[in-house]
């Protein structure tokens, strides 16, 4: 299996701010062994996130199993998801604003008819 380097276009700050939250999340759960590092695991989670890396591709590039890529991204998504505002509140913040721009982003998914 080859590996390559690839990159994402997002700031440290955010790979920062996901890193963090996974640490305290561990501490919370005292977890004391995971196979990456929580600044590897939130690289690993936004590289699905951003450029729809598959959980294949990860797992080979990480040097992990595919289960441990799904379960290291599913964790970032709920702790991620637990931190955002609701709807409500999404939308009081939007009605004060000049502006919002939402995100379009599309990631390619492959649907095959049987």
């Amino acid at each position: 299996m080859l590996s390559y380097p690839a990159t994402i276009p997002l700031s440290s700050r955010t790979l920062n701010h996901l890193a963090e939250r996974l640490r305290g999340h561990r501490k919370l759960r005292r977890s004391r062994w995971w196979r990456l590092e929580p600044g590897r695991q939130a690289l690993l989670a936004l590289a699905h996130l951003r450029n729809g890396d598959t959980y294949t591709r990860l797992a080979a590039g990480f040097q992990i199993g595919v289960a441990a890529a799904w379960r290291y991204v599913q964790e970032a998504i709920a702790l991620l998801a637990a931190a955002a505002d609701d709807l409500a509140t999404a939308m009081e913040r939007i009605r004060r604003l000049a502006y919002a721009i939402l995100d379009g982003t599309l990631i390619y998914w492959r649907w095959q008819r049987r």
